[in-house]
């Protein structure tokens, strides 16, 4: 039984280790996180089925660098949630949801 427990525990760490990044990032990454609360927020929320660059398609997940949504349909989707992909306006307030938003914009056909 105790051995089990263990199994649940490390498998909800690595959970959460690949959900927030990895922690061997670069103090530039770090940085760049700061300076973008955008991308702070992104690699806190949307890492896990999107990937760091956008793209992973884990659990149904679009391609966001391909995304040719408009602004305001990406708030709708990030609010609302869309397919597999979970509602965020009780995780996530407004200016937190433009801040993402703005970020995903930039990583790839959509500016």
């Amino acid at each position: 039984m105790a051995m089990r427990h263990l199994h649940i525990l490390a498998w909800g760490i690595a959970v959460l280790v690949l959900a927030c990044g990895s922690a061997s990032g670069t103090d530039e990454d770090h940085m760049t996180a700061e300076a973008s609360p955008g991308k702070a927020i992104f690699n806190m929320n949307c890492t896990l089925c999107h990937g760091r660059d956008g793209k992973a398609g884990l659990n149904g997940a679009k391609d966001l660098t391909a995304s040719t949504l408009t602004t305001e349909e990406m708030m709708a989707v990030v609010k609302n949630g869309k397919g597999a992909m979970a509602p965020y306006k009780q995780v996530l307030n407004t200016n937190e949801i433009e801040a993402v938003v703005a970020y995903v914009r930039t990583l790839g056909g959509t500016k």
